[in-house]
């Protein structure tokens, strides 16, 4: 039976606040939690920004739940802090933490002052990090002279087995890609068929492990509510690569966005007031192979919609499955 677990919002909740939902999310019988891990909003209007790694010290130690976060070392990060990160939340909570791994977007990784380079340059930057974090994670001693530099870099305090390192991806040909080097595969809601061809080119590629899914919705008991909800926090959040990728403040995101129609929003951001709606479409999402599903519930206030699918929507999956 999948996994169903609360997707941490860090640009649109305030730290404290999202802790609370994660106790109430395990009180009511979500199975598990998944962090993002910004340094910007997508747009003013979201108005948050946590560092996520010192969050899930926190999380971990406040709930039973396991976690997991996507991340983009290259950049922003060394990957030898990543490692070391990982290291130390796999040790003090075994078997509850796992990483996924991507090629990040500009609007985190401009702050460096350094150059935001093509893709195929941060795919290969991204490879090289994932060679890096998983030999620290052996305990091997890592000095490196490429995209990204290490000079004898030993992780001393690691855990007794190592946490799975997931892709993320957003297309086929990045899945297939993933398959070469990852424990598992996180993408994002899109239409049925679309993560269909997504699942076949990671497992036709020889992937491995779990398949994971982040799921954006909008819920309110109102339907005007819920699409006002999703309007408001997520229309900047409408737009394919290259431009989610490359686009460096959340200003800018504001100014392509501002005349955004709605119908753009409902195809990201599955919109409804019907909870009947939201479970069909998440069994949907589990009948493809996703043994984890994360729920983004992209108003800001999440305590409503934690108690809503606590109650009526969880139980109704698990019945079925």
């Amino acid at each position: 039976m999948p996994v169903f677990g609360l997707h941490c919002s860090h640009e649109q909740v305030h730290p404290s606040a999202l802790l609370a939902a994660c106790q109430q999310a395990e009180a009511a019988g979500f199975d598990a939690a998944m962090s993002s891990d910004h340094f910007s909003p997508w747009s003013a209007r979201q108005g948050h920004s946590a560092f996520a790694w010192s969050w899930l010290g926190a999380a971990l130690q406040a709930t039973s739940l396991p976690f997991g976060i996507v991340n983009a070392p290259g950049q922003r990060y060394h990957p030898a802090i990543i490692a070391q990160a990982i290291s130390t939340l796999t040790e003090m909570y075994p078997d509850r933490f796992w990483a996924a791994l991507g090629t990040g977007e500009a609007s985190n990784e401009h702050i460096t002052g350094d150059r935001w380079p093509r893709k195929d340059v941060r795919a290969a930057r991204l490879r090289e990090c994932v060679d890096i974090i998983r030999a620290l994670l052996r305990g091997e001693e890592v000095s490196h002279d490429g995209l990204v530099k290490v000079d004898r870099a030993t992780v001393y305090s690691r855990p007794a087995e190592p946490p799975p390192l997931f892709g993320a991806a957003v297309s086929e040909a990045t899945a297939a890609w993933c398959a070469e080097w990852a424990d598992g595969l996180i993408t994002v809601n899109a239409p049925v068929e679309t993560l269909r061809r997504m699942v076949a080119a990671y497992r036709d590629a020889g992937g491995r492990g779990d398949l994971a899914l982040q799921v954006h919705l909008s819920w309110a008991p109102d339907q005007r509510e819920a699409e006002a909800l999703a309007y408001e926090q997520w229309r900047s959040n409408v737009f394919p690569p290259p431009v989610c990728w490359d686009v460096d403040l959340a200003a800018t995101f504001d100014a392509i966005s501002e005349d955004v129609p709605m119908e753009k929003v409902t195809q990201v951001v599955n919109v409804s007031a019907d909870l009947g709606a939201h479970t069909a479409r998440l069994a949907e999402y589990a009948e493809l192979g996703f043994g984890k599903i994360f729920l983004h519930h992209v108003g800001q206030e999440q305590e409503a919609f934690v108690a809503a699918f606590g109650e009526k929507v969880l139980p109704q999956l698990r019945s079925a499955a």
